[in-house]
């Protein structure tokens, strides 16, 4: 664990039937300085389903979704309590490997961030970096990221052309094929589609029902019909605390908690 991430102990979480489940989190208390940004947080994430975190801004999603791969790591001043247990794993002890947990869980970002090199060296990078050498083994794997991000028919004829030359939703599809080929089995993605147009989310959305039933998606939304479209489990978050977690369709239809109505009515937020 790095200096700037302080571990705050507590008493020993009761355990969680991880079955079905890909992310177990339990009693999540998270601080910047003396701000605590997540209140005893409790959710089991099911495997290889998309779940999606809703909620006004300020609220504690992206920084719940940061916990979930340690983003926060070489933030200053961060304190946090709890367990985040991954294939059992809490990824908060001393003994995680970095490498290793970025491998099992990737990230795709509100903005897309291609790295200035060619379509190719992007999708390239990642399992370079996990030691494939043998150019035929890149090759698949490059096209069938690609492939997986649809991707593929738009790009296979100009491969050495500059990521930073497609559009931005070709960028963000690329952001997301360059994730999917370290092969992780869990994706979380930060409101992935914001900052593109209509046609460009929707691609995005489609993507990610297609990735629905391969890998575990987590994803941070303010477009509530987004989640609604995309989603098999909703959290709805407030004030850094989580309010209701049920099926999507539930949480849309017949909310339990009178607060999640008032947000999903648009009576606040």
């Amino acid at each position: 664990m790095s200096d700037s991430l302080s571990r705050v102990e507590t008493s020993e979480p009761e355990q969680i039937n991880s079955g079905n489940v890909a992310i177990s989190v339990r009693n999540l208390n998270f601080f910047y300085g003396p701000t605590q940004a997540l209140h005893n947080v409790s959710l089991e994430i099911p495997a290889k389903k998309v779940t999606s975190l809703i909620g006004p801004s300020g609220c504690g999603k992206s920084t719940f979704l940061r916990t979930l791969n340690k983003m926060h790591d070489l933030t200053p001043n961060v304190k946090i309590s709890g367990t985040v247990e991954i294939e059992g794993e809490d990824i908060y002890n001393s003994f995680v490997d970095y490498v290793a947990l970025r491998k099992k869980v990737g990230m795709v970002f509100q903005r897309s961030n291609p790295f200035p090199k060619s379509i190719f060296e992007n999708v390239a990078y990642g399992p370079k970096i996990h030691g494939v050498k043998n150019r035929e083994e890149l090759k698949g794997i490059v096209e069938s990221s690609l492939r997986d991000a649809d991707l593929w028919e738009e790009v296979k004829d100009r491969l050495r052309l500059s990521a930073l030359e497609l559009s931005g939703g070709q960028q963000q599809r690329l952001c997301i094929a360059r994730a999917l080929a370290i092969e992780p089995k869990i994706l979380l993605m930060d409101e992935p589609a914001s900052a593109l147009d209509p046609r460009s989310t929707a691609k995005i959305e489609d993507l990610i029902a297609e990735l629905n039933g391969k890998y575990t998606v987590v994803i941070v939304t303010h477009n509530m019909q987004q989640a609604a479209r995309v989603s098999d489990e909703t959290a709805f978050f407030y004030e850094g605390r989580v309010v209701e977690f049920d099926e999507t369709e539930k949480i849309f239809t017949k909310p339990t908690e009178k607060q999640t109505e008032d947000y999903i009515t648009g009576r606040f937020g």
